[in-house]
């Protein structure tokens, strides 16, 4: 080997020390990071659990007790309408993209803005919805909320839905094709039934998203300090209790707040796991 191959040899295998080294020393950093934060939730919110949590509704200024029953109810009610809504829309839109339109300037068109909703802040949703909802309806309710989380879901759920349907072979459609099979069946008994377990795994991730959401909420939902299962009406919803309590001035509300912090926690983590699970079946 001659001095000169022999020096960049050398180089490329110190450049290649150096990148191994960072990207070990972010790794480490990131899972230290997020243990300590996790660590921090669960300490804090653990010594804050009782039975009054998942019972009593949130408490006014001032008073002791009470729980996040209300809060809670709230954030499954408004994150199940919100991911209904996000998944006929969605799922419908990636069909039309990759069956229908794939490769049209219309639909890498809605595909861009798509991304782009995809990674812009979640408050713009919650202003959207109250311009053509709120304001409309002059009341602020749960299905309001509902909405704004669909907003913010909806480009989710297009995304992976997109992706899982073009992991489809395309020999499956044609082999259905070959049977006489029309368009619509094909798509419907073959090609969804195919992508079924990504969509699905693109369903609970967007329920995660949103579960943790506030900033919609607040311009939409409102909130409230009772227990009620009408959507009609302005409904509390965990994230946006937890921003309440934990910027206001009582101890009672902090202790409230950690543990809410740990109860959203535990559902997007149990969410994410569950995602994990059905997309190593899918593989």
């Amino acid at each position: 080997m001659i001095p000169s191959e022999r020096g960049l040899l050398l180089r490329r295998r110190l450049l290649s020390g150096v990148d191994m080294l960072m990207s070990v020393l972010a790794t480490v950093f990131a899972v230290l990071f997020l243990g300590w934060l996790l660590w921090g939730v669960v300490t804090r919110g653990v010594s804050a659990l009782n039975l009054a949590l998942f019972t009593e509704s949130t408490p006014g200024a001032g008073i002791d007790g009470g729980g996040l029953a209300n809060a809670i109810v709230g954030s499954f009610l408004m994150t199940g309408a919100g991911i209904v809504l996000a998944a006929l829309i969605g799922i419908l839109a990636a069909v039309w993209l990759v069956e229908m339109a794939p490769g049209g300037a219309l639909a890498r068109a809605i595909r861009f803005f798509n991304d782009v909703l995809l990674a812009g802040p979640s408050i713009i949703a919650g202003v959207f919805v109250y311009g053509v909802l709120v304001r409309p309806m002059g009341h602020f309710s749960g299905w309001a909320g509902a909405a704004a989380l669909a907003v913010v879901a909806l480009p989710v759920v297009v995304s992976t839905a997109c992706a899982a349907l073009e992991l489809v072979p395309g020999s499956l459609r044609e082999a259905s094709a070959a049977l006489g099979a029309p368009r619509w069946r094909t798509t419907l008994q073959v090609v969804l039934r195919a992508s079924r377990s990504g969509i699905l795994t693109g369903l609970l991730l967007a329920t995660a998203r949103i579960f943790g959401e506030a900033a919609p909420l607040l311009f939409t939902s409102l909130g409230n300090n009772f227990f009620t299962w009408n959507m009609n009406q302005p409904v509390a919803g965990l994230p946006q209790v937890l921003y309440l309590f934990a910027t206001g001035p009582y101890d009672n509300w902090h202790q409230l707040a950690w543990a809410g912090a740990l109860v959203s926690t535990a559902v997007v983590l149990g969410l994410l796991v569950i995602a994990r699970l059905v997309s190593r079946h899918h593989d």
